[in-house]
């Protein structure tokens, strides 16, 4: 659908925000990234804002619950899922979407609006296979649900799972990847990393609207008066435990640009759990810090903070248009000048031979799978493979090996990820030390995803040993 058929639809009552739903759900089929095809359709659009928020419920949720949703087309169609003409395929999916998890949407109207986006663009002989399919869902839970004993009286019935009616493998790895919509290698790992109860609690996160956590600028403001502006805004911000410069908000409240103290540099927008990689780095005032993989920032501009402009500090990243972010955020926070280079992490020791034994703060924070923010990325779970998480190990050694040189004695290094797989995080830094017996590794902690709040994390704490004892490690 072009412009001018986006701007008919978003003109018809119900119309608008399923269609812009439908439309990313095709953009990311062809091979766009999830966030960016939402935000290419929503600056298109004239949606209300209750409407856009619709749009990028539908549009996420749907990515993410795609092997389920595909599950309730094979149960109901006659040709399977992955056979049905692309975009019947997803204005299917922006239709099981709204039956399954969505409160605000009346059966009828998530049925309806699916049948006359179907008419108007293109899928007019298929109009009646949407109706027969959605219906059939309908009837199918229906069934399932009446099958399922009476709650004792007075009890509140439970919300039926959005499987509720479909067969469901009894291979417990199979039947989590069918539930929770993951990919089936995933799904094994998971209950291999983690007790059940626990592998499923992780899957349910990855489905979890992730809430939008902050940290306070320490050079302009404090808790205190920040949760006061929030406050007289009218915006529900509380603390979390345990992050003393750390406010969250509930997903869904909009453009972060737009909230108070944005423009003014009070705050920046970071999880909850990155907030504690830098004060594992321990950066004091006065010493050599290396970033090593800066952008967007996030953590560089936490270690300028605790430098309090005395020291130096180097922000590194492959891509000059990722370290303009890097120091557009160090400027609106007011963080003391920081040096930029645009350059490949790994080979560092080449490219900078005055740069060895420099640095008294390392910060690695690697590439990696990401599998701990399935729940902020929703096209996530279907880009990462085991291939690519092969590729990605020797990155993370490649890192770790060509940085190391950079470290000065008895310095501290600090290598994290965002993702949760053995290989990448605990396996890489054992392979690393394995081979430095003189190096220490001062504290290791991971962060899961289980339902908390706060993305997956892990870091290492890596200290180097003293300048007599380097040489023979």
């Amino acid at each position: 659908m072009g412009a001018p058929a986006a701007a008919a639809v978003a003109g018809s009552t119900g119309l608008g925000s399923r269609a812009a739903a439908w439309r990313v759900l095709q953009a990311v089929a062809a091979g766009a990234y999830a966030d960016a095809a939402l935000e290419r359709e929503l600056r298109a659009s004239s949606l209300a804002p209750l409407d856009r928020a619709l749009a990028t419920d539908l549009a996420y949720g749907a990515i993410r619950q795609r092997r389920l949703l595909d599950a309730w087309i094979d149960r109901q169609a006659t040709v399977p899922a992955l056979e049905q003409p692309p975009p019947l395929r997803w204005l299917l999916h922006v239709g099981l979407q709204q039956l399954l998890f969505s409160d605000r949407v009346p059966a009828a109207a998530a049925v309806s609006t699916c049948v006359e986006l179907a008419k108007r663009h293109g899928l007019a002989r298929l109009a009646a296979v949407v109706n027969g399919i959605l219906r059939g869902v309908l009837r199918c839970r229906c069934k399932a649900l009446a099958a399922i004993p009476a709650a004792a009286a007075g009890a509140a019935p439970p919300s039926p799972p959005p499987w509720l009616g479909l067969p469901l493998p009894e291979d417990p790895a199979s039947s989590l990847a069918l539930r929770h919509s993951l990919p089936d290698w995933l799904a094994a790992e998971l209950l291999g990393w983690l007790p059940p109860e626990q592998a499923e609690a992780f899957a349910a996160a990855t489905h979890a609207p992730p809430s939008l956590d902050l940290r306070i600028n320490p050079l302009r403001c404090n808790l205190q008066d920040l949760s006061a502006s929030f406050a007289a805004a009218g915006v529900a911000a509380a603390p979390v435990p345990e992050r003393p410069l750390a406010l969250t908000l509930p997903g869904g409240c909009g453009d972060p640009r737009g909230l108070p103290g944005f423009a003014e540099g009070l705050w920046c927008v970071q999880d909850r759990h990155a907030q504690a990689i830098v004060p594992l780095l321990d950066p004091q005032p006065g010493q050599r810090v290396l970033d090593a993989c800066a952008a967007p920032g996030g953590k560089t501009t936490q270690i300028a903070s605790l430098l309090q402009g005395a020291g130096e500090l180097w922000a590194v990243d492959r891509s000059e248009a990722r370290l303009r972010r890097v120091s557009l955020n160090a400027e609106r926070l007011g963080c003391a000048p920081l040096s930029c280079l645009a350059a490949d992490a790994t080979a560092l020791a080449a490219l900078r031979p005055d740069w060895q034994g420099r640095f008294d703060r390392i910060l690695i924070d690697a590439p990696c799978s990401g599998l701990g923010t399935l729940a902020r990325h929703a096209d996530a779970r279907w880009r990462i493979n085991p291939a690519a998480i092969d590729a990605l190990v020797l990155l993370q050694s490649r890192l770790l090996e060509g940085l190391a040189p950079l470290l000065a004695p008895g310095g501290r290094l600090v290598y994290a990820t965002c993702t949760v797989h053995p290989r990448e995080n605990g396996e890489r830094v054992a392979a690393f030390l394995a081979e430095r017996p003189a190096w220490r590794l001062l504290q290791e902690r991971s962060w899961w995803p289980l339902g908390q709040g706060g993305d997956g994390f892990y870091a290492a704490v890596i200290e180097a040993p003293p300048s007599g004892e380097r040489r023979r490690s």
